[in-house]
């Protein structure tokens, strides 16, 4: 697959490199999978796509648990980390979300933690990260998307600013690299409502089969609501 990839996280990753992995965000890899393996009855030898991989820890999860899965991102330096201790059955591709060319090749994918979805500033680019991924399913192939809550970020995100006519959430932070140097950064988020997630899903060609309100590493079926950051959802390929 060839890909120019051009993104505003890619210097950020660069930067971040393995500590990213020690941000608290990170620590509930193991809860999330557990979650995401029942919901969407994934078993061994299952073949599955994780959608703006990281660094690859749900990756090296699923594999850990003998579910071969393919890592996708768009940052160069993640994927040299994902791919530098990976257990059996893991495997990793630097590649931009919004170009992929997979054709029904998995049965299930997984786009968690504002991976790759929800990081467009550019109207169209989640709808083509959507797509993608509906092309990459096989018939009756399953999804787990997860998207920042737009209610919770007018509600509480104080140090951010919300952009109502885009639904981006914009903020200016500090972030750290192995070595402890600091960089300020830009952060933008797209935010969503469990309505704008529906219609989005089902216009991709995936039918939504549960909206539940989320924030990592508790992942369950909690009814969609203002107090919680992100939306987990569950859709399926007809």
């Amino acid at each position: 697959m060839v890909n120019e990839p051009d993104h505003w996280f890619e210097p950020i990753a660069d930067h971040l490199g393995a500590t990213y992995l020690r941000y608290a965000h990170t620590k509930g890899t193991r809860q999330e999978i557990d979650h995401v393996v029942g919901a969407l009855g994934l078993v061994a030898g299952m073949h599955v796509l994780d959608v703006g991989c990281g660094p690859g820890r749900h990756t090296h999860e699923l594999a850990r648990r003998g579910i071969a899965c393919h890592g996708i991102d768009i940052a160069e330096r993640f994927i040299e980390i994902a791919g530098s201790d990976a257990p059996a059955g893991a495997t990793f591709e630097r590649c931009d979300a919004r170009a992929m060319t997979f054709d029904r090749e998995f049965d299930a994918a997984i786009c968690l933690c504002q991976g790759a979805f929800g990081m467009m500033t550019v109207d169209g680019d989640d709808e083509a990260v959507l797509g993608g991924i509906a092309r990459a399913l096989r018939p009756g192939g399953r999804l787990a998307l997860t998207a920042f809550n737009a209610y919770f970020a007018v509600k509480y995100h104080g140090d951010a600013t919300f952009d109502a006519a885009t639904g981006v959430s914009h903020e200016r932070t500090v972030v750290h690299d192995d070595g402890g140097a600091t960089r300020e950064v830009d952060l933008w988020t797209g935010c969503y409502t469990p309505r704008e997630l529906r219609l989005l899903l089902e216009r991709a060609g995936l039918g939504v089969e549960r909206v539940s309100s989320v924030e990592p590493g508790h992942y369950g079926d909690d009814v969609p609501t203002t107090e919680l950051p992100e939306f987990l959802v569950l859709a399926r390929v007809p």
